[in-house]
């Protein structure tokens, strides 16, 4: 006896129901391939589980190529059928193409996290890791571009401060210059100041002789302004 044609209807159990999507899963992604191969046909397959989960299949793995011939196609057809641009079927279609768009770009993002990975083939998973490739070269570049333009910049600010340091230090080194010299002055001026005071001090008559004794060797050292004052005291 031949097999009996198998009712199409909902599995009711669970665990059965995800085997039998797991096998025909496999055996529609194989077919789509298949077909591709022998038929040298382009191939879009978009199959969504019960949990949402996405599984794709496209030739040479173009999907975004597929599904654009599709958008044209489906709007070529819509111009031809519709008599006005602005009908509901316009907004429907660009709906649909949105909707289409949107989910490869999940997609395609999920693959790149990494994620979604099984139903992938060899050639797909070598496209995506090329793609990977450059995107990882270009950041590194940028990131490579962005940290000389930090040093540079950490250069500029550390020689600025150089030079604000080397000018503080010049005007502090001439503020001590100039402290020193006016320490020199007063000194001075005190050394001159007690001078004067030491010869103006009063003295007795008896020691005229012994003054005069005193500071007759002296001539080569006070000045003569100050011998004539010392001599007109005593007279005085």
């Amino acid at each position: 006896m031949g097999r009996g044609r198998v009712q199409l209807k909902r599995i009711e159990k669970k665990i059965n129901r995800q085997v039998t999507f797991s096998k025909r899963r496999s055996g529609l992604l194989k077919k789509a391939h298949e077909i591709s191969v022998l038929c040298d046909a382009d191939v879009g397959l978009i199959v969504f589980s019960t949990k949402g989960k996405l599984y794709e299949y496209a030739t040479d793995s173009c999907m975004e190529k597929i599904l654009e011939r599709y958008e044209s196609y489906s709007c070529a057809e819509s111009h031809l059928t519709a008599t006005n641009i602005e009908s509901p079927g316009s907004s429907t279609v660009e709906y649909a193409k949105l909707k289409a768009r949107l989910e490869v770009l999940q997609t395609n993002q999920r693959h790149y996290m990494g994620e979604d990975l099984e139903a992938l083939g060899l050639k797909e998973l070598q496209n995506l890791e090329h793609q990977l490739t450059g995107s990882l070269k270009r950041l590194r570049s940028r990131e490579n571009k962005l940290m000389r333009a930090s040093i540079a910049d950490l250069k500029k600010k550390d020689k600025a401060l150089e030079d604000q340091n080397t000018l503080l230090v010049k005007k502090v080194q001439e503020k001590d210059k100039e402290l020193g010299q006016n320490s020199e002055l007063e000194q001075q001026n005190l050394d001159i100041n007690m001078s004067s005071f030491v010869l103006a001090q009063p003295l007795s008559p008896g020691d005229h002789g012994e003054v005069e004794g005193q500071y007759q060797p002296s001539n080569a050292v006070i000045p003569p302004w100050m011998l004539h004052h010392l001599h007109e005291s005593n007279r005085g």
